[in-house]
């Protein structure tokens, strides 16, 4: 789960011919499986998906229907196909359908880059919806760059991207529908003073979006005033492990108020677990972060002995969705799937939406096009739109727009960034996540 090289990422090009080790294959019967999974995640079963002499625009999705972080990637898989179904329902874009590539990046980075090269050189699309793990998205857009395809992540929240994006490294083939950590760990640092903690520790997921975070919550929460416990020895645990004795007594030492812990559903239920068995849970208050926050995510950390959940009374931060169009996405979810979204879904939708408005505004089905023009149909002058057909329609008309997405305004910015809002979210004694307030990183 390490950033890998850009030359090993670019070196994979040369499986690409051969790849379907899994990048693509059927995570229906995951494990992880939430209820929201839905099977256009598997290639034979969308029937948004066709061969790569189709003509029109081509896009790709890029997300974890598998691997670590299963358990979220499953909420938001659905949302591009919705859209490529909704889009081609009224006109397509420049006068053909769209058509969709979705593969599942396995929550891995070396599968993230060989399904990113298949994408780019065998199927040639213009696009793509991912990743969602920024360790992914890291190795994906070191492919995606140099074949001009724009990678648009709807949950890639590390600030490297932004560090990288400044230095010129993604050429505008990177924008992300999610707010980068530089933001959540503000708003996760206030909820802890709001809260009265003056001792925090921290844990994190030793990769891109672990790091970052640690990082930016360290620099905000002395600035409030607060002390973060083990600054000078940070407790940063590698992925691939399967046991967390160690970390877990490293993390809660020192006696802090709280524990932030930046963590993937698996592996950080085995370390809250772990913790747990160890006794040092009691009386420390558990701050969590989007990563984990997945309906079944209790029931994986599980019971104490009397019991009740471990993570009862935990809370967290996740991007929060407040923009002008949910209220349609939402309402559009639940006639053609049933139910509510899940979480990130709203970005992912907005991802795709700003990759057929974005190649309709250049009048051309390609990552130039649309690498082009998504700042303007997301940020620009033009006429503020909800709907994605009115979009299009407008555009067709020669005339410019502003997109008002589901998550929010999504005015992406020259670093491919935007800001949003968090929901506050607990634990309840029933195990169920329950959102309990919205804090803004202002």
């Amino acid at each position: 789960m390490q950033r890998i090289s850009t030359a090993l990422a670019l070196s994979v090009a040369t499986l690409a011919a051969g790849f379907f080790l899994g990048a693509c294959s059927d995570s229906a019967t995951n494990a992880n499986n939430t209820g929201n999974t839905q099977s256009s995640a598997t290639p034979a079963a969308n029937s948004t998906t066709t061969s790569s002499n189709a003509k029109g625009l081509k896009i790709g999705s890029l997300l974890p229907t598998t691997g670590d972080l299963a358990s979220i990637g499953q909420q938001m898989v659905g949302s591009v196909p919705l859209l490529v179904d909704t889009v081609n329902a009224c006109g397509g874009v420049n006068g053909e359908p769209v058509t969709l590539v979705p593969v599942d990046d396995q929550t891995d980075p070396k599968a993230g880059a060989a399904g990113m090269t298949k994408l780019a050189t065998l199927d040639k699309v213009a696009g793509v919806v991912g990743s969602f793990a920024s360790s992914v998205s890291t190795a994906a857009v070191s492919v995606a760059t140099p074949n001009k395809v724009m990678l648009v992540s709807p949950g890639s929240t590390s600030p490297v991207f932004t560090e990288k994006a400044q230095k010129g490294d993604f050429k505008g083939f990177w924008a992300r529908t999610a707010p980068p950590d530089t933001y959540q760990a503000l708003a996760l640092a206030q909820l802890a003073k709001k809260k009265g903690f003056k001792r925090v520790s921290t844990v994190v997921i030793n990769n891109d979006y672990g790091v970052g975070f640690e990082k930016a919550f360290v620099q905000t929460f002395e600035k409030l005033g607060g002390t973060v416990v083990n600054k000078d020895k940070p407790v940063r645990y590698d992925p691939k492990a399967q046991t967390f004795d160690t970390e877990a007594a490293a993390a809660f030492a020192g006696k802090p108020d709280a524990v932030l812990a930046v963590l993937y559903a698996e592996t950080g239920s085995l370390f809250l677990k772990a913790a747990y068995q160890q006794g040092l849970t009691k009386g420390v208050q558990i701050l969590l972060t989007d990563g984990v926050k997945a309906p079944t995510f209790p029931d994986q950390v599980g019971k104490a002995s009397d019991g009740k959940y471990i993570l009862t009374g935990a809370i967290g931060t996740v991007p929060g969705s407040d923009g002008k169009a949910l209220e349609g996405f939402n309402k559009l979810w639940k006639d053609k799937k049933g139910g509510s979204p899940g979480e990130y879904a709203p970005q992912a939708w907005d991802a795709a939406a700003l990759l057929v408005l974005a190649a309709q505004a250049a009048k051309e089905n390609t990552g130039v096009g649309i690498a082009n023009k998504i700042r303007e149909v997301s940020a620009g002058s033009g006429t503020e739109v909800t709907d994605v057909c009115e979009g299009l329609k407008l555009l067709k008309e020669g005339k410019k727009i502003n997109y008002q997405g589901a998550s929010g305004n999504v005015d992406v910015d020259a670093n491919g960034d935007v800001v949003g809002v968090y929901d506050v979210w607990t634990v309840g004694d029933d195990g169920k996540i329950k959102v309990i307030d919205k804090v803004s990183p202002k």
